[in-house]
């Protein structure tokens, strides 16, 4: 008596499936292969957008979680708590923009300013094959990246020399003409974070 052979498909093994694929059904056989058997590619979710509303305008940040995961979380939570509202720019240069200092809402302690933070150190460097080109943005710190916390600079111009030095964090994406206009003392009157329309 001739054996029974067992229909491969009501076997669990995947790799065996599709080999009797190849051999009975031809390319349609493979297209029900993969929908049936391979798991769907998970959605890429958007990278989170800073918008800050200044006295001189509004831009915005857009960030990179995939370069620097833990250094973009951390300033998403402090945004979402509304840390940089009424903060003031701490530094001005012909290269530069920096801010995230909460001391700067004190007129009075404007010499201490560009000292401070949340409290919060980020504790690791996350430095990515990025370049500090015009409209990158990167932690502040003070000698050790992985000692960053919540001030952050704009380039106004390119500065190779901050290449693995500062952990780059995102890129202006809207409004460079107002980062450029920026002042020591100008106020942030809002920093809030918005969903961005495409995966980055």
């Amino acid at each position: 008596m001739a054996e029974t052979r067992k229909d491969p498909r009501t076997r669990k093994d995947p790799r065996r499936l599709f080999e009797w694929s190849k051999r009975r059904r031809g390319s349609f056989a493979l297209w029900a292969f993969a929908l049936a058997v391979l798991p769907a590619a998970a959605p890429q979710a958007p990278a989170p957008v800073a918008v800050l509303e200044t006295v001189k305008g509004v831009f915005e940040i857009q960030f990179f979680p995939a370069d620097a995961p833990t250094s973009v979380a951390h300033l998403v939570g402090l945004l979402e708590k509304r840390f940089y509202r009424g903060q003031r720019i701490t530094r001005v240069s012909a290269s530069l923009v920096q801010f995230g200092d909460p001391q700067s809402r004190d007129m009075t302690r404007r010499a201490s300013w560009g000292s401070g933070g949340s409290g919060t150190r980020i504790g690791v460097a996350e430095f990515s094959k990025r370049t500090h080109a015009r409209g990158i943005v990167a932690l502040a710190h003070p000698g050790n990246a992985a000692a960053a916390d919540s001030q952050l600079f704009i380039l106004k111009a390119a500065v190779p020399s901050y290449d693995s030095t500062y952990t780059i964090v995102g890129r202006v994406t809207t409004g460079m003409g107002v980062v450029d206009r920026l002042a020591v003392a100008d106020m942030i009157k809002q920093a809030s974070i918005k969903a961005a329309d495409q995966p980055f």
